[in-house]
């Protein structure tokens, strides 16, 4: 295939170029290089790279990358609610407004649009014991969730005016990454423990899905893998439902990695709007994806690189969104 995929030097777009080259795709990036172009560097020795230094917003730019491309998978975004709170106006212009940039462009070009949403969306569940799943009501709690519901209901509500649109609700990322972060929960935790042997904890009772970076990726192959009308108009939470965990689950499998006696200062909290437990049995039974690593693979390589000092310094802006 040819894929362009925008936001490829982020913490998932580039290990998903490297995934997609490994086997033998031809891929563009298309990346304004926010947080810095490094994660981009291991990928030039392949024959099928390219790169597009841009904005998604720009349209000629959005053209160019678009050129003799047959998939789009859309990653480029301003990620997380502390980057979308600290500037609204820009992350409603680029995860809104570029987004619909890029689909208008891609009509009549590209066949298949896969765009990264989030289970953030589903903000609290109702029951807490249960499961939510795709068909379950959204109730996005934050900038970053709304602007990812909005546009989820936009580029279906034009699916089959153009290519084929895809939507992925993403679990929560942790894992090693070319573009390393460290403002992920999982990652956060295991670096800060292993390094200070110290932790504050706020909430620890509510819910959480996981998926390794490495897993995300897979789950992107596995939609384009797929025959065109099996995913066509379709959204797929992206995890595995052994992977839910709360943040009491979390600290439990640190703490019995740890060599040395460690501080949890654990800080109750009485109500956490993001509470949910996600199913994800649609994408095992339609595309037959499960992850193959879980949140203790993810802690144990963490762990390993720091003990390591592959992480100079943990604070610095580098790391974090």
């Amino acid at each position: 295939m040819k894929v362009l995929v925008t936001g490829g030097a982020g913490y998932l777009g580039s290990v998903l170029a490297a995934q997609l080259l490994a086997e033998g795709h031809e891929v563009r990036v298309l990346d304004s290089l926010m947080h810095g172009g490094e994660p981009l560097l291991s990928l030039y020795p392949y024959e099928g790279f390219e790169f597009v230094r841009a904005d998604v917003r720009s349209a000629d730019a959005v053209d160019r990358a678009l050129e003799g491309r047959d998939v789009v998978v859309h990653l480029a975004a301003i990620v997380g609610d502390p980057a979308c709170k600290r500037e609204p106006d820009l992350a409603r212009a680029v995860n809104l407004e570029g987004s619909r940039t890029l689909f208008d462009r891609a009509r009549g070009r590209v066949d298949r649009f896969v765009v990264a949403s989030t289970c953030s969306n589903y903000g609290r569940m109702g029951d807490p014991s249960d499961y939510v799943d795709e068909e379950s009501p959204l109730s996005p709690l934050s900038l970053y969730a709304e602007t990812k519901v909005e546009l989820e209901l936009d580029l279906l509500g034009r699916n089959g005016d153009g290519p084929a649109v895809t939507v992925l609700r993403f679990a929560t990322l942790y894992g090693l990454s070319p573009r390393m972060r460290l403002d992920l929960t999982v990652n956060e935790f295991t670096v800060e423990l292993a390094s200070t042997k110290a932790l504050q904890v706020y909430g620890e009772q509510f819910w959480r899905p996981y998926i390794h970076v490495a897993d995300a990726a897979r789950a992107v192959r596995a939609v384009l893998d797929a025959p065109r009308e099996t995913v066509a108009g379709e959204v797929f939470n992206a995890g595995t439902s052994e992977e839910n965990y709360t943040k009491a689950n979390l600290i439990d499998l640190l703490v019995a990695r740890m060599d040395d006696d460690v501080t949890i200062d654990r800080v109750e909290v009485i109500e956490d709007p993001r509470d949910y437990r996600v199913s994800f049995g649609k994408i095992e039974r339609t595309l037959g994806f499960r992850g193959l690593r879980t949140v203790p693979d993810g802690m144990d390589e963490i762990l390993d690189a720091a003990r390591a000092g592959l992480f100079d310094d943990r604070a610095a802006s580098k790391y974090r969104n």
